[in-house]
C-alpha cells in the first residue's frame, strides 16, 4: 500500500481536500501494517486552529502512535512555531511517520525549514484532492493548485491522493466523476494517481488503476 512504501510521508493539499482525515487514517493503517514498529503523526498545520490531526490526539495515542502537536493546538492561539519533537523522525530512523500539512501554500512554506532534513530521508510528498471544493474543481484548478503548493513547498508532489466526496451524501458516480477529473490532471501534471480514498460503508466503483483506500471517521467539528 502506498503508506507503506516510505518511511515519511508528507500530505498537503488545497482548503477542504480532506488532508487531516486523510493523514490519520494512514497513521492508524500503518499500525495496522507495522504493530510493533515505532510510529508518530505530526500535526504541522500552523495556519488554521480548526479541523486538525491532532485534534483525534487520544484516539492516535491509545494505538501507540506518538503525535506531535503545535504548541498552541487545541487553543485559540494562533502561532506559526514547529515543534521541535517534529525533528525526531529525521533523527531517529526507528521512526515512520507521517506529516499532516495545513494551510495551502503558506502552510507548505513550512517544509523550506526542513529541506534538508527531508530530501536525506526516504519521503514521498502526497496532495490530497477534493474535486467538489473550490480551486481543485477541474483539471486545470488542480494543475494550477500542484503548481503553487509545489512552488511554496519547495518540493514536487509525488502524487495524488483522489479524495473527491460529500461526507454522507457521496455516491459512487460522484467518485467516478472525480476519477475522470483527476486521470485528466494526472495528464497534465504527470503526477500519478496513487490512491482512492472513500469512507467505509460508501459504494466504490471498480477501480484498477490504483489502490483504494478505505478509512473511518475520526476528525469531527467542534462548535
Amino acid at each position: 500500500m502506498f503508506y507503506e512504501n516510505h518511511r515519511l510521508s508528507i500530505v498537503i493539499g488545497a482548503y477542504g481536500s480532506g488532508k487531516s482525515e486523510i493523514a490519520v487514517n494512514m497513521s492508524l493503517a500503518q499500525r495496522k501494517a507495522w504493530p510493533d514498529k515505532s510510529l508518530l503523526i505530526a500535526d504541522l498545520d500552523i495556519i488554521n486552529p480548526f479541523y486538525r490531526s491532532s485534534d483525534c490526539a487520544p484516539a492516535l495515542e491509545k494505538a501507540g502512535i506518538r503525535v506531535i502537536s503545535p504548541m498552541y493546538a487545541g487553543s485559540n492561539v494562533d502561532a506559526p512555531v514547529i515543534p521541535p519533537d517534529v525533528y525526531s523522525i529525521f533523527d531517529d530512523e526507528t521512526y515512520t511517520g507521517v506529516f499532516d500539512i495545513g494551510g495551502e501554500d503558506m502552510g507548505a512554506t513550512i517544509l523550506g525549514s526542513m529541506r534538508h532534513r527531508i530530501e536525506n530521508t526516504d519521503t514521498q510528498i502526497l496532495m490530497a484532492v477534493n474535486t467538489l471544493r473550490p480551486f481543485t474543481s477541474d483539471a486545470k484548478q488542480i494543475a494550477e493548485m500542484t503548481a503553487i503548493l509545489s512552488q511554496a513547498a519547495g518540493f514536487m508532489i509525488d502524487g495524488y491522493l483522489h479524495n473527491t466526496n460529500l461526507l454522507g451524501e457521496t455516491t459512487s458516480e460522484i467518485i467516478t466523476e472525480g476519477e475522470k477529473i483527476m486521470k485528466e490532471a494526472s495528464g497534465i501534471t504527470g503526477i500519478p494517481v496513487v490512491a482512492t480514498c472513500y469512507m467505509e460503508g460508501v459504494e466504490v466503483p471498480e477501480i484498477k488503476e490504483h489502490e483504494l483506500f478505505p478509512m473511518s471517521r475520526q476528525i469531527f467539528y467542534n462548535y
